[in-house]
């Protein structure tokens, strides 16, 4: 890539960002952001919302003039390689690239939007941008009661910060346990029972149908008049104001009485830009060992894009894609093989009543596998690592993570562990 190649990133956020940090101030690159704020880490909203950090502690560098905020993309003709903008302007591009990031899961309940309508009720929150984070932690008063919808990392999340708040939360899972994609039974036990600890009411297995709903704006109040999107683009999701959400029905006819609900139901990659472009589009964008789409002008990183079958939403490996990319764009001979993702978490309590947990790679045994547990209830410490053959392919630790930094080097580095009980002790990562 020369200096006088134009690249434009579609995408404000981590991975947008970082491709632009790498590629220095002397590449023209432009950085279409949606987002009006200035960027920010996701993965510290959780924290902002508890009340811990300050939204500024979550500033991600600055951008310099590269960023434009509050543009968003609409259109992408791969003819005349341009992206049309919703203010009107036009960018021209010699390699594009789509950091579009992804959207909350809104799940089908009943009561959720008004048919032909996409007002949030009063009271429902996604929790997904620091705009939706900002709105529920305004909403927030001791005693209220919120139900967290979704067990996963990102409802922990929230049900955690909401009762650090002094909300009365109640987290509603539809799986068998908490956090069952990174947790094997007995760490999502020991989670369980720590969030119960700070307060949370937890309902595991069980599947919320729909929302109560109240009319908040009188007798014969209409809903305002709504505008329709341009064409082909989703109508997002704004806040009503003639709706009140006032409680939670699951599946077997029990109810929630709720003040909030959050919808932490997971996310979803944003790919209608791509798709409408023509490009391969399945779960997310499809992407080579070189990031580069159907179309070799065209690049995906991040959230939105797809390599190997494989979506991971995980910001080490939007951050691990943007580097290899700006490698493979400056002529260097980088490629892209996939991320050993780690998934690392803080859930603060009272004083030393906090629970720190990592997982990585797979927790749960293959039939052959070895496992090797040391589990201590009274210092409420847990580890497991999982061996096949003589290779260490995954490992869950909660309550004492002096040792993740040796585990996981090992993991990553594909290496036989020469002593494994040392690696699980408390000096193993010294």
């Amino acid at each position: 890539m020369t200096s006088d190649q134009r690249v434009v990133v579609i995408g404000g956020g981590l991975a947008g960002l970082r491709l632009a940090q790498r590629l220095g101030p002397a590449a023209a690159v432009t950085v279409l952001g949606e987002e009006t704020r200035a960027p920010y880490n996701r993965v510290l909203l959780a924290e902002v919302l508890a009340g811990r950090y300050a939204p500024e502690v979550t500033a991600l560098p600055a951008p310099g003039p590269a960023l434009r905020r509050g543009v968003r993309a609409v259109r992408i003709d791969r003819t005349d390689r341009t992206v049309l903008c919703d203010d009107g302007t036009v960018a021209q591009y010699d390699t594009l690239v789509l950091a579009t990031g992804s959207n909350a899961v809104l799940p089908p309940l009943r009561g959720l939007f008004e048919p032909q309508g996409r007002d949030l009720p009063d009271g429902v929150h996604a929790f997904r941008t620091m705009d939706d984070c900002l709105a529920l932690s305004a909403a927030l008063r001791p005693g209220v009661r919120a139900v967290v919808i979704g067990g996963g990392l990102l409802g922990v999340s929230a049900a955690r910060a909401l009762a650090a708040r002094g909300a009365q939360v109640v987290l509603a899972q539809q799986g068998e346990r908490l956090m069952e994609r990174q947790l094997d039974a007995e760490a999502s036990a020991l989670l369980h029972t720590h969030l119960t600890s700070l307060g949370v009411e937890i309902h595991t297995e069980c599947r919320v149908r729909g929302l109560r709903i109240q009319p908040t704006g009188g007798p014969g109040a209409a809903p305002p008049a709504e505008q329709a999107p341009p064409a082909g683009q989703a109508r997002p999701a704004t806040r009503g104001g003639t709706r009140k959400v006032t409680g939670v029905e699951l599946a077997d006819g029990y109810r929630l009485e709720a003040d909030l609900v959050v919808l932490a139901c997971g996310v979803r990659p944003r790919t209608g830009l791509a798709r409408a472009a023509g490009l391969d589009v399945r779960t997310g964008i499809v992407v080579d060992d070189h990031l580069r789409t159907g179309d070799p002008h065209i690049h995906a990183i991040g959230d939105c894009a797809e390599h190997a079958g494989q979506v991971y939403g995980l910001a080490g490996a939007a951050l691990e894609q943007a580097d290899v990319l700006a490698a493979v764009l400056t002529g260097g001979p980088a490629t892209y093989t996939g991320t050993r993702a780690l998934t690392r978490l803080t859930l603060g309590g009272a004083e030393n009543a906090s629970l720190d947990l990592a997982a990585f790679g797979e927790t749960t045994a293959l039939p052959g596998d070895d496992v090797v547990r040391l589990a201590d209830a009274t210092r409420r410490t847990y580890r497991k690592v999982v061996l096949r053959g003589d290779r260490l392919v995954g490992g869950v630790l909660l309550g004492e993570l002096s040792t993740v930094g040796a585990l996981a080097r090992t993991w990553e580095g594909g290496e036989a562990p020469h002593d494994l009980f040392h690696l699980l002790t408390d000096d193993g990562g010294h």
